[in-house]
């Protein structure tokens, strides 16, 4: 008995767990459901499928060949020597060779080839990055828009609350004559009113709450709470910097480019190799043996195809054009974060100067719909001028409820932004 009643403890402890969902959690279970992660593996997997492929370059290199030829004319001797029979060759010529390549310098290629599949891979990785890190102001703006919509059905909830009790007053005030029938009908009103905002309200909410499972990878459900954020976060400071992953992705691309400079000059470098041939063919080596006979040649190889310089030029000014254009999309990019960031600071210091009257506000509405309230007792102010007191406060402690939860949406904001 006592086992069972531990388990039980304990599943409602883990219950209770799991009752709270944060931002925090929202951010990484998004990050590690999103599908778009799987990418990370195969850009490690390309990565190294081209730097093996690259090194193969080392590898001894086969070349089997074969041909048959026919030419009009064969080497012959042009004199007779007495008692020497000597056979002409034939004008049907075959020959079937296997050629073996080894490199000893080829002008730094094969490690162009590594570098430039290295750099590749940091492009498609940042890339990455950059994707995954846009995730985060899509899960910010659904998480701070169900915490707004918390907020509203709160205030939606006293306000409900408030006009019971000024449903019941009424009911007095006409059972005493002090009010009209019809004034207990606009309290009525008023209580539909609230109603069907709730029902709106409730509606939203389900909808953010179903696209924020969508992200997570996990339902999520009614009965869970959204906890807000500490109040007391450090604002970023834009003089900081930008630390976006958008910057280490144009510096992955400025490094592609340098590896494409160094695989343009050694593409252009020569090539230094030793190689075996072993051949079987007719005729051999021998050029005045008509039949077929096995040889072999070795020997040292030295290629230096200069049709490459003939573009080299314009080729490094395709790449300087290449970089000076990506400096120019880093500049816009920094200049447009910045531009932001510059508005989403003011923003969060205009909230910070709003709020600082919220509660001065709430307090004058109270007071205000205490006196109203107390009007209407007296018979000297009507109902429905009442329940528009009664309104204005619920206004202002929803209006201070949503300061709270836009100042701290404006923060993040400015933290996604800055990334500091």
């Amino acid at each position: 008995m006592k086992r069972i009643i531990f388990w039980m403890l304990f599943m409602l402890t883990i219950a209770g767990l799991r009752a709270q969902v944060t931002l925090e959690e929202c951010h990484k279970k998004t990050q590690e459901n999103y599908p778009l992660v799987k990418q990370y593996g195969l850009v490690e997997k390309t990565k190294e499928y081209n730097l093996s492929n690259a090194a193969k370059g080392y590898l001894p290199q086969f070349t089997l060949s074969a041909k048959g030829t026919y030419q009009s004319e064969v080497t012959k001797l042009g004199v007779q020597i007495p008692g020497v029979d000597v056979k002409s060759l034939s004008k049907d010529q075959y020959q079937v060779m296997l050629e073996m390549q080894q490199n000893i310098w080829d002008g730094g290629n094969i490690r162009s080839q590594k570098e430039m599949a290295k750099a590749s891979s940091d492009v498609d990785r940042e890339k990455l990055n950059v994707d995954m890190y846009a995730l985060t102001e899509r899960v910010n703006d659904l998480f701070f828009g169900i915490l707004m919509l918390d907020e509203q059905l709160k205030q939606n909830t006293l306000l409900q609350d408030d006009l019971a009790r000024t449903f019941k007053q009424v009911s007095a005030y006409v059972d005493n004559g002090i009010a009209a029938t019809s004034d207990l009908d606009a309290v009525k009103v008023e209580q539909l009113n609230t109603g069907q905002q709730r029902t709106q309200l409730e509606a939203s909410k389900q909808a953010y709450v179903k696209m924020l499972s969508v992200f997570m990878g996990e339902k999520i459900a009614d009965t869970v709470t959204f906890v807000r954020p500490e109040e007391k976060i450090p604002v970023p400071s834009i003089a900081a910097g930008i630390y976006r992953p958008e910057m280490f992705w144009f510096e992955a691309q400025n490094g592609r480019l340098q590896a494409n400079e160094k695989e343009l000059y050694a593409r252009n470098m020569p090539r230094l190799s030793v190689f075996v041939q072993g051949a079987y063919g007719n005729p051999g080596l021998n050029m005045l043996k008509n039949e077929f006979t096995p040889y072999y040649v070795a020997g040292v190889r030295l290629a230096w195809n200069f049709g490459g310089l003939y573009t080299l030029h314009n080729d490094k000014k395709l790449i300087e054009a290449s970089r000076q254009q990506l400096f120019s999309n880093r500049d816009v990019f920094l200049f447009n974060t910045q531009l932001q960031a510059t508005q989403q600071s003011s923003e969060v210091q205009s909230v910070k100067e709003v709020m600082q009257k919220d509660e001065e506000i709430i307090a004058l509405r109270t007071n205000i719909r205490k006196a109203a309230e107390a009007k209407v007792a007296n018979g000297t102010l009507t109902v429905t001028d009442m329940l528009r007191e009664i309104t204005s406060e619920n206004m202002a402690r929803q209006t201070k409820a949503l300061h709270e939860v836009q100042l701290l949406m404006n923060i993040y904001q400015l933290k996604y932004t800055t990334n500091n």
